[in-house]
């Protein structure tokens, strides 16, 4: 399920395995090289000081050869419960200004259900094109809790 007005969006998945096995997929660099790319995608370099201040980079090469690295800095940690991040790209043809991500982690049964805000672009534009990417950032990320 997706929500998007002009400037943020929305997304809510229920994926199968506990709070803290996806928190960590989301939080550690050996979690974020399994799934962290839009499908057609692979994940270069990435890494995590998972700490408020601390910073994470995480680059990623599209299908076609192009870079892209997203960037920014852990706001809140509160395991494995929540994550708020700032999230910019790199490389100047790809910034959009710094933008607020918001993660939250709520167990259902034997399940989490993740809902995850990312919010303040410059235009709807760009708020589309993070919700198509998250979207299949978020299939993958299934996929690799099911295995």
């Amino acid at each position: 399920m997706s929500t998007e007005t002009s400037t943020s969006l929305q997304l809510t998945r229920i994926l199968k395995a506990d709070p803290g096995r996806v928190f960590r997929a989301w939080s550690t660099a050996d979690g974020l090289k399994q799934w962290s790319c839009p499908e057609g995608a692979t994940v270069g370099d990435v890494s995590v000081d998972l700490r408020v201040g601390g910073q994470y980079r995480i680059r990623m090469k599209g299908p076609e050869g192009q870079t892209y690295t997203a960037v920014g800095t852990y706001r809140e940690i509160a395991a494995p419960n929540r994550l708020v991040y700032s999230w910019d790209w790199e490389e100047p043809d790809h910034a959009v200004g710094e933008t607020l991500v918001t993660v939250e982690f709520e167990a259902v049964g034997d399940s989490t259900q993740v809902t995850l805000n990312h919010e303040r672009f410059p235009n709807a534009e760009a708020a589309g094109a993070h919700e198509q990417g998250w979207g299949s950032c978020l299939n993958r990320l299934e996929a690799t809790l099911s295995q």
